[in-house]
């Protein structure tokens, strides 16, 4: 059997080993540790010892010279000339004659045309509507029967008129009887061949022919005024009639022109009263464009040409791939200056509307207006300007700059005088970095 050993020998043995393993474990992490710093250590120096080598057999390189940039440009050779530029502007198309149609008479439409219609097409003359005439033809009628009785009872008073002055004409000669025989009895009673009874007999014989001449021309005076108060009624009466007849005529409206219809307001069964509203025709062959000059343009036009009526105008009207043109001419300046767009309103009447198509109100078009004649100048590309007061020349395949005045211009080009010859080129496209002495080449060139 074996024995076993005490526990207080196992204990000693225990604690005589324990120093020895906790040597050795310290041991061995210390070495790791070592290794984790001396490898990265290692690596880098390895690496920068080839960046050495390969830094110290690298090949020379020579560095070549900057070269100098060359910029391509279009030239424009420089020519002077006479030009007239055209002014492009914009406008708009309006009516030059535009008429509001309103019912003259009241009354119930019997009777409307077929073109009473927004956009319609009606020529001077076609009849639009007809109002119930009944009423009217009545009121005629009326009229005419009233003339005709007081014409008969003006007839009947001339008549009478002319029976009283033959009887008043008669009494006179009965007077101058009567006063003769008195006359001749004065002058014999005297004598005794005439009683004074017969005297006194013919002198009241006279005074009652003079009654009977004064009641006469009292009742002329009477059946005079009869009369003129028949005529006075008779000449109201063909007022009325006239009156009457225009009415009637008025149940018929009809275009006063060839025109398009606008806001039409009138239907078979409605009833209209007196200056209702029926439609607005717009003059079909009376076409104008109204467009603003700036203060500028109206002011050189005014002052070189003296005024901008008369002046010709182009006329397009965009729809589609090719515009329609016109032939316009200004008849007119606006009553008012346009202080919102800050120019003058102008109106240019087109002189064929109706061809190539017909051409309403409302159109945005295009207006080209010819410019003042600018002499000894030279026509630039707007590119070539720069500033408003110096362009580049080309010289040796160099810029070189040049001051010049611009005098007008227009759709894209200037016009401009100053130190420029006929044969040099000017570089029309925009640089970004333009200046004197900077190298180009010429890819395009304009004569």
């Amino acid at each position: 059997m074996l024995q076993q050993r005490p526990a207080e020998e196992t204990d000693r043995e225990d604690r005589h080993e324990e120093p020895q393993g906790g040597f050795l474990s310290v041991l061995g992490r210390g070495a790791r540790l070592l290794l984790q710093v001396l490898l990265p250590l290692a690596l880098l120096a390895g690496a920068y010892a080839g960046y050495q080598y390969l830094l110290a057999t690298k090949p020379a390189v020579t560095p070549e010279p900057p070269q100098e940039a060359v910029s391509p440009v279009r030239a424009v050779t420089v020519t002077h000339s006479s030009y007239q530029p055209q002014l492009t502007l914009y406008g708009e198309t309006v009516a030059g004659r535009e008429v509001q149609l309103r019912a003259l008479v009241s009354g119930e439409v019997v009777e409307a045309s077929p073109n009473l219609r927004e956009g319609g097409e009606v020529s001077d003359g076609d009849l639009l509507l007809k109002i119930d005439p009944f009423d009217y033809e009545i009121a005629l009628a009326e009229a005419r029967a009233q003339i005709a009785e007081t014409e008969a009872r003006l007839q009947e008073s001339e008549a009478q008129i002319r029976a009283q002055e033959a009887a008043l004409e008669r009494a006179r000669e009965q007077l101058e009887i009567a006063e003769r025989d008195l006359a001749r009895a004065e002058r014999l009673v005297d004598t005794g061949a005439v009683s004074r009874q017969t005297l006194d007999q013919r002198r009241l014989t006279v005074s009652q022919r003079q009654d009977a001449v004064e009641q006469g021309e009292i009742s002329l005076s009477v059946q005079q005024a009869r009369a003129d108060q028949q005529r006075a009624a008779l000449e109201r009466l063909r007022a009325t009639r006239r009156t009457a007849e225009r009415n009637l005529r008025d149940t018929s409206l009809t275009a006063p022109f060839n025109a398009y219809v606008s806001e039409p307001n009138a239907e078979v069964g409605k009833v209209l009263g007196t200056n209702d509203a029926v439609a607005t025709l717009i003059d079909k062959s009376w076409i104008e464009v109204r467009v603003t000059l700036s203060d500028a343009q109206y002011g050189r036009l005014v002052r070189t040409s003296g005024g901008v009526l008369g002046r010709p105008v182009e006329v397009r009207w965009y729809v589609g791939e090719e515009p329609f043109v016109y032939e316009a001419e200004i008849v007119r300046v606006g009553s008012q200056i346009a202080s919102a767009s800050g120019g003058v309103n102008v109106f240019a009447r087109i002189k064929t509307p109706l061809e190539p198509t017909p051409l309403r109100p409302g159109a945005f078009v295009e207006v080209r207006v010819p410019d003042i004649q600018y002499e000894d100048v030279v026509r630039l590309p707007q590119t070539a300007l720069y500033n408003n007061d110096h362009v580049y020349v080309i010289e040796d395949g160099r810029l070189t700059r040049r001051s010049v005045e611009q005098v007008g211009g227009a759709d894209g080009y200037v016009l401009v005088r100053g130190d420029l010859q006929d044969g040099e080129r000017v570089a029309a496209t925009r640089l970004a970095r333009p200046g004197e002495g900077v190298k180009v080449t010429v890819v395009e060139a304009d004569v």
